[in-house]
């Protein structure tokens, strides 16, 4: 018989929000979030409007700015109306986004940084990878928005993200290994955003291209390529100048090498 999650506070709510929950009332959080998507809708939109306030704090200068205040409001704005539009989607949106804030405040609490417990290989991954396994996770079996903006509209896609993130992107083709881009989304980041975008073939199986651009100041040291196996899935990801990109699928570690290497041709190209 299943258990009924136990009831969480609006404070917890709000403290999760902020990465300030204790670490022992991470697991039940997510089990109420799962279970009630109101409060995840509503979680989902508070961590969007301290993503905006960073963000804006970020960007906007103490002198005379009001376009970049005014590009903030707007950005707001159309965000509220994709919440309305799809409750559905902000509630996977905010257990991808608490999830990694979950992570960050266990790894707070641990000496030495990994959550009590954990075998998996991807604790030991940079930050970015763990954040891209996480949005594949959430993102891959959804069915009606798997994908913010739909590869229809590929060059705004690539354009948007590119704005967005500050440098310049690109979206591989992989069409000669079976797979059409779907589109793509822009995520939340640990100090930028990140953006994703997503592979399917006619099998219906999906791979996913996270791809993380660090402030020069931020950016981790460069690495090639690291594969990383969890259960089925595969990862490969690698550092590059101020990129961090990880591919992950599926699939067996030779398709999934097949892919990167296309990738990592067409970047370099």
């Amino acid at each position: 018989m299943k258990t009924a999650p136990e009831a969480v506070t609006d404070d917890e709510l709000h403290a999760y929000v902020d990465a300030q929950l204790d670490a022992d009332r991470v697991a039940a959080v997510l089990a109420w979030l799962q279970s009630h998507p109101d409060d995840a809708a509503r979680v989902a939109q508070w961590q969007l409007q301290r993503a905006q306030l960073r963000q804006l704090a970020r960007s906007v200068d103490v002198g005379d700015t009001p376009p970049a205040l005014l590009d903030g409001v707007m950005r707001a704005a159309t965000h509220a109306r994709r919440l309305a539009r799809w409750q559905q989607g902000a509630a996977a949106a905010v257990l991808l986004a608490v999830g990694l804030m979950a992570g960050m405040a266990i790894e707070r609490s641990v000496e030495g940084g990994r959550p009590p417990g954990s075998g998996s290989a991807l604790a030991a991954a940079p930050l970015f990878v763990r954040e891209a396994a996480a949005a594949h996770a959430v993102f891959v079996p959804e069915k009606r928005h798997p994908v913010e903006v739909t590869a229809a509209d590929e060059a705004h896609l690539v354009q948007w993200l590119s704005r967005r993130l500050g440098a310049p992107l690109k979206a591989p083709s992989l069409g000669a290994h079976g797979y059409h881009l779907l589109g793509g989304r822009l995520l939340p980041g640990e100090g930028t955003p990140r953006a994703q975008f997503m592979y399917e073939n006619q099998q219906g199986s999906r791979v996913t291209l996270f791809v993380a651009a660090f402030t020069a100041d931020a950016a981790p040291s460069e690495t090639a390529f690291r594969l990383v196996r969890d259960g089925t899935r595969t990862s490969f990801y690698w550092v590059e100048e101020r990129y961090g990109y990880a591919l992950i699928a599926d699939g067996s570690e030779a398709e999934v090498r097949g892919l990167v290497s296309e990738v990592y041709a067409q970047l370099n190209r």
